[in-house]
């Protein structure tokens, strides 16, 4: 008979409370970080938000950038970004600024490039997004990102209390800020692909960050008398097998996706990359410590499990596990 392999061992006794006070330092210096490169640098926002057109070409022959650049800038459109994407150097990205006018405008602006360019250069894609629709973009993605957060922390009041709720929302702005600090690190261009990246990444911290509590509830009812420190820790390191396996699983996918899945979805996947590893650290550091600095109702808690004291008064086979011995 084989024997499951576990790279995780089951009783783990990892002190995170003690761990947590340099967590919330680190955490709180890096959301400091990422608040202030988003105020003095700013995001590299795309043709999504700040409008434009933008043509994906392939050429016959491997591109030369700086001739194609030139022959762009002559226009007098604007200055005109290029970026080199794939493999064998024939496909380019080029951005040029909003021009301000009608779709007569626009057709011209393509056009122009056209015959600029000359033969020998296939058109992938062209879009144009105006000025007011990249504003609307902006508010709707915006507005979309706050509902997310405010319905999470009314599911989360519903489903525990109100310190669970505080304590969650608390993570997901972290991860947030983390990410946004991270895309103006290294200059990603900001899109509608990144926002669908934050919303997945909010979700995933989520689903990590409830597992947990879950888990601090269930032992709240159980082991009434315990430490609420002592009780964290011993939550945190029964899902942790649970949550690292997880993620690791999800990065694999990720990385494989970043590495096969093309130049298209590779600023989708690396900002996922980064949220697991962010969502996963503070699902395990910061979320279920935030409970001790925020206090939890036991009364409240032991209300809720009501039930499952009423089963063991009617003899239903309820789990009586002996209290662990603090660690």
């Amino acid at each position: 008979m084989f024997k499951p392999i576990r790279f995780i061992p089951d009783d783990t006794k990892i002190r995170f409370m003690l761990w947590s006070r340099y967590g919330y330092f680190a955490s709180g210096i890096a959301c400091l970080a990422s608040i202030l490169l988003f105020v003095f640098v700013g995001l590299n926002y795309g043709v999504d938000f700040k409008g434009g057109t933008v043509f994906v070409i392939r050429t016959e022959q491997p591109a030369n950038l700086d001739e194609l650049r030139s022959k762009v800038n002559s226009l007098g459109f604007g200055d005109a970004e290029l970026q080199e994407f794939g493999t064998g150097g024939h496909e380019v990205l080029i951005r040029l600024p909003t021009i301000e006018g009608g779709e007569d405008v626009q057709r011209n602006v393509q056009t122009k490039v056209k015959e600029i360019l000359g033969a020998g250069v296939e058109y992938l894609s062209i879009d144009v997004v105006g000025p007011k629709v990249s504003g609307e973009l902006a508010e709707w993605s915006i507005f979309a990102v706050l509902i997310a957060i405010i319905g999470i922390l009314i599911y989360i009041w519903f489903r525990f209390e109100w310190q669970f709720a505080i304590a969650t929302v608390m993570s997901l702005l972290h991860d947030v800020l983390l990410s946004i600090g991270f895309f103006i690190l290294i200059k990603i261009e900001f899109n509608l692909q990144l926002i669908a990246a934050l919303l997945t990444i909010v979700g995933y911290s989520l689903n990590d960050t409830v597992v947990v509590f879950d888990r601090v509830r269930e032992y709240l009812r159980k082991y009434k008398q315990m430490p609420l420190a002592d009780l964290i820790d011993f939550s945190v390191n029964s899902v942790l097998p649970r949550t690292l396996l997880t993620s690791v699983t999800t990065l694999l996918a990720l990385i494989s996706l970043y590495i096969f899945g093309g130049e298209v979805l590779k600023g989708f996947t690396l900002a996922m990359i980064w949220g697991v590893c962010v969502a996963t650290y503070s699902s395990i550091f910061s979320a279920a410590s935030l409970l001790a600095l925020l206090g939890v109702n036991r009364d409240a808690i032991q209300v809720g499990g009501a039930p499952e004291a009423a089963k063991a008064k009617t003899g239903d086979k309820v789990s009586r596990k002996p209290a662990p011995a603090r660690p």
